[in-house]
């Protein structure tokens, strides 16, 4: 047991914690966030407990931190008082949900379904409402996949917006510190403590639709609700705009950031995977094995790639444009599902995820349902440094 905090008394009904992050530390007794439970997923430090990044070797081969991630005691500061530490797929390094050495955590809204990852057991505790709020990181679709599959909400913010200080990287270009919650009111509150308190308006809506047929035909009627209903609450109709810089398919964008990111996560942690020769699932070790042969100069090939792409998309949203997009490829594919399908979807809902990934701009997913009550994600995306307005506005939405 980990002698930090009091003893945990929670009920993991989900299976969401990992065995090392079992326990809580009370928030301060004064704050906007005082009742409010939270957890986070098991990349971010906290003094006295070993980070373990969903890997039974790293958790080996590291110390505990220290100090506490500085967004992490922010939220303690603010009045939440911190459950532990949460699942996460291996190395955080997939969208499954899934780990060999901890397990998968329970998607109580889909419970014959994957909970969607990395943050997988950030979505699973919130869906199940065992805490209120979540911590989570959003590199490639970490936490707007999770929370598409677990109807919750979840933000992916914009790039740099919070510090990522404390936090374990994979692929530091493009990752985010980012939360979920079960209901609209907390999601906000927890906004408005960690988010930049910025002015931003929304005056125009673009209208994205090479990103709305990679969704599956049962995600399309929510598509069309939330924009009908953004259209009706900025008073304006929607503009269809070409995302594609011309000759360009949306599987070049994902497979230019695949280079890029990949040649990021082995500087990040290649060492360590050589020195230390962890057991990795099949799937993790793949990519770390396709990530140690890229070579700097490829990665930098397609990384003026991603920089033309970046200004391209930003300048189609511009200082005041929003866009509506699905959050996930597909519903949560089945707990059953075999590799070729899991990796056929990892690769379908990649092409959407890595629009905001490449341009570094915030997406908020807003649960949805299929007209069968299956849990889904409609996204707004939104100009850099939009993020709490963006938040409002969504929450907005849902409520009206």
């Amino acid at each position: 047991m980990i002698s930090i905090g009091r003893e945990f008394d929670v009920e993991d009904s989900v299976g969401a914690w990992v065995t090392h992050g079992k326990f809580i530390i009370d928030g301060s007794p004064h704050g906007r966030l005082q009742s409010l439970r939270f957890a986070v997923k098991d990349v971010f430090d906290v003094a006295g407990a070993v980070t373990g990044f969903g890997n039974p070797t790293w958790f080996d081969t590291h110390q505990a931190p220290t100090l506490t991630c500085p967004v992490v005691q922010s939220l303690l500061d603010s009045g939440a008082s911190l459950y532990g530490k949460l699942i996460c797929d291996e190395m955080t390094y997939s969208l499954n949900g899934d780990n060999r050495h901890y397990g998968t955590p329970l998607n109580s809204k889909a419970p014959d379904c994957v909970p969607g990852g990395s943050s997988s057991g950030s979505a699973a505790a919130v869906a199940a409402g065992i805490v209120d709020f979540a911590l989570g990181t959003d590199t490639g679709g970490s936490v707007r996949v999770p929370a598409s599959y677990c109807g919750v909400w979840g933000l992916r913010t914009t790039h740099g917006a919070i510090p990522v200080a404390g936090v374990i990287p994979i692929q530091p270009g493009f990752d985010t510190v980012a939360w979920l919650a079960s209901e609209a009111d907390v999601f906000e509150q927890v906004g408005e403590m960690l988010l930049p308190a910025t002015q931003h308006t929304f005056d125009h809506i673009t209208h994205f639709e090479d990103l709305w047929q990679l969704a599956d035909p049962e995600l399309q009627p929510g598509l069309v609700q939330i924009e009908e209903q953004l259209s009706e609450s900025l008073g304006c109709k929607p503009v269809a705009r070409d995302l594609l810089l011309s000759g360009q398919t949306l599987e070049d964008w994902r497979a230019a950031y695949h280079v890029v990111s990949a040649r990021q996560a082995w500087v990040a942690h290649g060492h360590w995977i050589t020195q230390n020769k962890p057991a990795l699932a099949d799937a993790i070790a793949e990519r770390f094995a396709f990530a140690a042969t890229v070579t700097p100069a490829q990665a930098a090939e397609e990384q003026s790639k991603l920089t033309a792409i970046r200004t391209h998309v930003r300048a189609l949203l511009g200082e005041t444009g929003v866009a509506v997009l699905p959050s996930s490829a597909v519903t949560a594919p089945l707990l059953t599902a075999d590799a070729a399908t899991i990796d056929d979807v990892r690769q379908r809902t990649m092409r959407l995820t890595c629009v905001a990934g490449i341009a570094g701009l915030p997406q908020i997913s807003i649960p949805m349902k299929t007209a069968n009550g299956k849990p889904y994600g409609v996204s707004l995306m939104g100009p850099a440094g939009s993020d709490l307005a963006l938040l409002r506005l969504a929450t907005r939405l849902v409520a009206g």
